[in-house]
């Protein structure tokens, strides 16, 4: 038995920049952070003696006999591309519902990947599995999304992730202080709207805009540089929290829904609780809001969210991982 633990993720600002119809243009950047809450795969042997060759259990379970068989498209695809086609059960758990922001789908693809090479006996380096995420997700199905979030579900961390044209990634750590570090999530506080939305959707609509949104897009991944500097000296932390606000007054720009009154609502009243900045995490459209609060302003942003469950997250310097290896 392989069990596979990989993080999920908030993203800071850049967010768009990494999907290809930018950074085709240019080059692409975020800013994101690996966080204590995770995506669980377990591959296992399957015995012989049942009729059917491989079992995946998710949100249903499947029984088949060879991978194209298999319904779950990242599932079907990841067996493929690995070079696995029968003789095993696989199950998922997270720790928090898919379609809400965290980039549960590609903390999915890149966990699986890492517990079938495993189980296949290979090791896979995070490069590996963050290209091979990439090109599952992207190139065999389509998805209109980025590759923000299978780096750093593979690299985890605090990073800087830039987009080249030439498809190249690179991937480097922020430099700051633990105590920087810890004072900054110290100062996050993250509330779950109560509503989930695919992000394939908004992401369409956003690669057809990105032509005309060249110029937005290109202050959100300039705003990387900004906040980079912020995290690495460590002073005047508190202009983290402006600069996110920067970036989602100008993520709303990109698209119709991104945003709702909801969210506008409960954004609003955030920031005039004390919050100095703020995002919905993900595509948009619903899932988590992330803020930036000031000590002494919690329990005020608190009780003006007081509707909204509020879910503590700290920061996970490890990226995808085999955990458990067991007969």
């Amino acid at each position: 038995m392989i069990i596979s633990r990989t993080p999920f993720r908030v993203s800071f600002v850049g967010g768009g920049t990494d999907l290809r119809a930018f950074y085709a243009t240019s080059y692409g950047a975020v800013t994101s952070a690996a966080i204590d809450k995770y995506m669980y795969i377990t591959v296992s042997p399957l015995s012989s003696y049942f009729d059917y060759r491989i079992r995946v259990s998710y949100s249903k379970t499947e029984l088949v006999k060879k991978a194209e068989e298999v319904h779950h498209p990242i599932v079907r695809e990841a067996l493929t591309l690995v070079g696995l086609d029968r003789g095993l059960e696989i199950h998922s758990m997270a720790d928090i519902p898919s379609q809400t922001g965290l980039g549960s789908s590609s903390s999915f693809t890149v966990g699986l990947l890492n517990a079938l090479h495993a189980f296949k006996g290979e090791h896979a380096s995070a490069e590996q599995l963050a290209q091979e995420a990439c090109k599952l997700e992207i190139d065999i199905l389509k998805e209109p999304i980025g590759k923000q979030d299978q780096y750093i579900a593979a690299y985890g961390g605090m990073k800087y992730i830039r987009f080249n044209p030439d498809e190249t990634v690179y991937v480097d750590p922020i430099i700051c202080s633990p105590e920087t570090r810890e004072a900054l999530f110290a100062n996050l506080m993250m509330f779950f709207t109560g509503w989930s939305r695919p992000a394939s959707s908004i992401l369409r609509k956003q690669k057809k805009a990105t032509a005309n949104k060249i110029e937005i897009l290109t202050k959100m991944r300039d705003l990387t540089k900004s906040v980079n500097r912020v995290l690495s000296s460590g002073k005047d932390l508190d202009q983290f929290g402006r600069l996110l606000h920067e970036n989602w007054i100008l993520k709303r720009e990109l698209v119709g829904g991104i945003s709702n009154p909801k969210v506008d609502a409960y954004y609003e009243r955030a920031r005039k609780a004390g919050a100095l900045g703020g995002k919905l995490l993900g595509a948009g459209g619903g899932g988590f809001l992330l803020f930036y609060v000031e000590q002494q302003n919690q329990n005020s942003v608190r009780q003006a969210l007081s509707d909204l469950m509020e879910i503590r997250v700290n920061f996970e310097p490890q990226g995808s991982k085999i955990i458990y290896v067991g007969g």
